[in-house]
């Protein structure tokens, strides 16, 4: 996919962070691998797993959430990646899409944000079929030093609009066990700040990022991880 390579390689992406990159090249990597026939990218923001996982061969559907579009939903085009259409909505729950639609889906730095956590997680678990994953990722871990960090310096922290919330292991895999989920793959994941745009020389990336991830699986370190990452897995039956 030229378009979308050249957009990586030009930094227009709105990814500014070499390592945040390195994490979403990794979760599009994962999911591929698992040769889903139809993936959710469910608050999909501007579009980057979208395209990363329609570069490595899945079938996305992407949603999105916005304030100003009509409460049903409608298709309009990518405004970073126009070669994408997105469904929004301005209902905060309802997706549209049937029962039992999807194998996959994502919510990469989406579930903190919602308005309605445990009826968007019900909602997910309606359009996943029997058996599908929900995979979360960058879920904000309660007790990370980054977040602390935030708030000492008056940067951005979860928890400073109106609906976020943070989360710890054990909280964020109870919330999905009360929709019927099987959690599964449950770690801390990243030590380092990883969406902070500092230049790091490609070679040092790799190392750098697996460094990143050795230090949040430390037991005991790991409680001031970044985030939580959980895959809950819908009921067979």
């Amino acid at each position: 996919m030229p378009g979308f390579l050249a957009k990586w390689q030009t930094g227009d992406t709105h990814l500014r962070a070499p390592l945040q990159i390195r994490q979403y090249e990794e979760i599009a990597d994962r999911v591929a691998a698992e040769r889903h026939e139809r993936v959710l990218d469910w608050g999909c923001g501007y579009g980057q797993i979208t395209a990363l996982l329609t570069a490595r061969g899945v079938n996305v559907a992407s949603y999105e959430w916005r304030e100003d579009a009509p409460p049903t939903s409608a298709e309009v085009k990518m405004e970073a990646y126009p070669e994408f259409t997105v469904s929004v909505s301005s209902d905060p729950v309802k997706l549209p899409y049937p029962d039992d639609a999807f194998d996959a889906a994502l919510s990469v730095g989406v579930l903190e944000h919602v308005q309605d956590p445990d009826g968007s997680l019900a909602e997910l678990a309606r359009v996943l079929k029997p058996g599908g994953r929900l995979y979360v990722f960058n879920l904000p871990n309660r007790t990370s030093w980054t977040e602390r960090l935030a708030r000492r310096i008056g940067a951005y922290y979860h928890g400073q609009l109106p609906f976020d919330q943070v989360y710890t292991q054990r909280s964020a895999r109870e919330r999905l066990q009360r929709h019927g989920y099987t959690v599964t793959d449950e770690r801390m994941t990243g030590m380092l700040p990883q969406s902070v745009p500092v230049p790091i020389p490609p070679r040092a990336v790799g190392p750098l990022w697996r460094l990143n991830q050795f230090l949040a699986r430390i037991p005991g370190l790991n409680r001031i991880a970044t985030a939580v990452e959980l895959t809950g897995h819908r009921p067979a039956s």
